[in-house]
């Protein structure tokens, strides 16, 4: 009991805040320029949007990509509608005179399904992926172009900025920063395990093996590092985003994210394997494996607290430790006033992201999977 008690701590931690640190210690990759888009080069390049019934937002989407600050010749704006039976194709229609093309998808078969139908459509060297939701700064493109100098990087992501709707920051926020913290440690080794799915950009020659059966986030990243590239995070690229008003609906987004995750890992298990993949193997056990076990660790921490009452000092002070977490979480569930206190934000977010990652692997279990794309509404 007392060995499940130091190891469960340990794994509660590791994903978090053990790995950070072990990136930090590992040598930084060696940057290669004069790759395939050189400096001062112009390289075109297709922006793939993909949409299901936005038609209350598609027009605000394509006037966004519209201010985009690239040279218009060598820029291609595609929409990706995946089966839409709303206005939305026909509003993606009254932009063709300004260059805008629709590509329609019989069926809903998905967001990734679609993307590959946009990536056929597409004639670009860098294939940009985005969500109706996202808003792209002006100046995003020539970021991207000067991320893709260096010979060595496949796929670029976006860094996720959380806008509330009354202008303050919520728990999200916070956690978002974290993860794009650790995004810029893997960005300097292996590179990302995962891009932004709302907005990143990929070279045609990682798009083109796609799975539409897997998370195109996750496809990207696995594809670069199969050929000896890397996904990176680039701060200069922002993709803007609202949080969701609803806490229910975060929730279950969560959930179904996690599930498409797992669902990817048996696909395409060689990523855990370090022989194939090497450093990026790692990466991939330490972010999504480790971090979709913490919920069953922190249960394990519990129970061996519990268990071990009367023995020493450090269970009991463990005991104190896990009471004032949880009635913290829970006093950000009963108050939304009380989540304005940054503390309970912070715990309460990661108390339901566990919960999320729970509920996941108990539905993947008994069977559930996620095929059909209904975009979360922000």
């Amino acid at each position: 009991m007392e060995a499940l008690f130091y190891v469960s701590a340990f794994l509660c931690v590791y994903s978090y805040f053990l790995y950070p640190l072990i990136l930090m210690l590992l040598p930084v990759r060696k940057k290669s320029k004069n790759g395939a888009e050189e400096e001062g080069q112009f390289p075109l390049m297709s922006l793939i949007i993909s949409a299901y019934n936005e038609e209350e937002k598609i027009a605000g989407k394509l006037e966004n990509t519209l201010e985009i600050e690239y040279p218009r010749d060598l820029l291609e704006i595609i929409v990706a509608s995946d089966g839409s039976s709303d206005a939305t194709d026909s509003i993606v229609e009254s932009f063709a005179d300004r260059g805008v093309s629709l590509v329609r998808v019989e069926g809903h078969k998905g967001k990734d399904y679609a993307q590959q139908r946009g990536i056929q459509a597409s004639n670009g060297a860098i294939l940009v992926f985005s969500d109706v939701a996202t808003q792209i700064p002006k100046d995003a493109f020539s970021a991207l172009k000067s991320a893709f100098e260096d010979a060595s990087v496949g796929a670029v992501s976006s860094e996720d900025r959380f806008i509330s709707h009354d202008g303050r920051l919520v728990g999200e926020g916070a956690y978002v920063r974290y993860e794009m913290w650790l995004r810029r440690l893997e960005s300097d080794r292996a590179g990302v395990v995962g891009l932004s799915g709302s907005f990143f950009a990929a070279r045609r020659e990682v798009c083109e093996p796609w799975d539409a059966l897997t998370d195109s986030d996750f496809n990207v990243a696995r594809n670069c590092a199969r050929m000896g590239l890397v996904a990176i995070s680039d701060p200069a690229v922002v993709g803007c985003y609202r949080d969701l008003k609803n806490p229910k609906q975060e929730y279950y987004r969560k959930v179904r994210t996690v599930i498409r995750g797992i669902t990817a890992i048996p696909r395409h298990s060689w990523v855990l394997n370090p022989f194939r993949a090497g450093l990026f193997a790692f990466q991939v056990w330490s972010h999504k494996i480790m971090r979709w076990g913490v919920p069953w660790f922190m249960l394990v921490f519990a129970v061996a607290t519990l268990m071990l009452q009367g023995q020493a000092m450090v269970y009991a002070l463990a005991l104190l430790a896990q009471v004032i977490f949880y009635s913290v979480a829970l006093a950000g569930w009963l108050s939304e006033r009380m989540q304005q206190n940054t503390i309970v934000r912070i715990v309460f977010y990661f108390v339901q992201t566990n919960l999320a990652l729970a509920h996941a692997a108990v539905a993947f279990l008994s069977g559930k999977r996620m095929t059909a794309w209904n975009p979360t509404r922000r």
